[in-house]
């Protein structure tokens, strides 16, 4: 039996934040239900769709229509959960606000997801993750020193300050609720889940460790020791060797004596990263992760999405498997390993039938 087995959430379909929500709420063994869009104007295609819309039900319905309101009220009368992630206000016009839908499930916990949140002079507003990150700091944190912000896809946002949080918050009110028999109304913000996320960088600023200028501090590439290189075949190298000894071994592998490269004072790092720079680009990718195989150096191999899927460690875990290939259900439990399980579909009759209320 899998975590959340038990557990009912009814998830609105959209694109981003809520979608990987109800992943992976469904990963966990959560049975989510998905209400798409009647017209099939859904989100993700085909092959997009068989990887965020595995493990859960699909019902087509009308929101605006009072037919179809009616029994998703119904649904939303046996859930233990809801999730969406449109504007503020689009779910109270449609008459599926938080007030009304507590009114027929008292316990349900109602989550939001959205980039500026449901209150603030940014909340009526449009925007996409890079927009929400670039407000909350981290952004500008990112990137080469004499180039703009490098986007990083949509994980920091969407997926990471939006997604997950919505998930804690979701997952704590239905704890909640199980000893209250009371729901709440879950706000989850990418932008205040991007601040949250950023924390240990306002930790380090508030000490006078971290500096506003981009490639010059220990973890956004201004170490040349936790960094990534070019290496002779045009691949990449990662290399995270931040404590002492690991960056005794890197040194030891790359031939260089430990007194003629002290990994501080920061002054020499520009020095100490052209040196390195030179070193790795004598060699392929993988023939220098061959070469500090088994050490502790933290060197490994940068992978492409299908190598990534190849890599032994990760088809002896299983990390990424299936048809299409995708991530596995994570975290593991009991160190079972969790088969992604196809999107099912269903209509809003059957699916009224089989929640029926609680």
């Amino acid at each position: 039996m899998k975590p959340l087995s038990g557990v009912r959430v009814l998830e609105f379909d959209g694109l981003g934040p809520v979608t990987f929500a109800g992943m992976m709420l469904a990963d966990l063994g959560a049975e989510v239900v998905r209400l798409t869009r009647s017209d099939g104007a859904g989100a993700f295609g085909d092959v997009g769709g068989a990887v965020l819309h595995r493990g859960r039900a699909a019902v087509p319905v009308d929101l605006k229509a009072d037919s179809d309101r009616g029994p998703v009220l119904d649904l939303i009368a046996g859930a233990d959960a809801l999730i969406e992630g449109f504007r503020p206000g689009v779910m109270e016009r449609l008459g599926l606000g938080p007030e009304v839908c507590a009114a027929r499930n008292p316990r349900l916990v109602y989550g939001r997801v959205t980039g500026w949140g449901q209150t603030g002079p940014l909340a009526p507003t449009v925007g996409h993750d890079l927009n929400y990150i670039a407000l909350s700091g981290a952004l500008l944190a990112m990137g080469e020193p004499d180039r703009p912000p490098r986007p990083p896809l949509n994980l920091v946002g969407d997926y990471g300050g939006g997604a997950m949080l919505l998930v804690v918050g979701v997952l704590a009110g239905v704890i909640e609720a199980r000893g209250t028999g009371r729901g709440r109304v879950v706000d989850a913000a990418m932008t205040d889940g991007t601040a949250l996320l950023s924390s240990l960088f306002f930790a380090l600023a508030a000490g006078g460790l971290w500096s506003a200028e981009r490639g010059a501090n220990l973890l956004d590439g201004g170490a040349p020791f936790y960094r990534c290189y070019a290496c002779a075949d045009g691949g990449f190298v990662a290399v995270g060797a931040l404590e002492p000894r690991f960056y005794a071994a890197l040194l030891a592998g790359l031939a260089i004596g430990a007194d003629e490269a002290p990994q501080f004072p920061a002054s020499e790092w520009p020095a100490l990263h052209a040196r390195f720079e030179a070193l790795f680009a004598t060699r392929t990718r993988d023939a220098w992760a061959a070469h500090f195989a088994g050490t502790e150096a933290c060197v490994t191999p940068v992978l492409s999405f299908a190598e990534a899927a190849a890599h032994p460690h990760n088809t002896a875990r299983r990390t990424i498997a299936g048809q299409p290939p995708q991530p596995s259900p994570a975290p593991r439990f009991d160190g079972a390993v969790v088969a992604p399980e196809a999107a099912p579909t269903a209509s809003l009759a059957e699916m009224l039938g089989r929640w029926g209320h609680r």
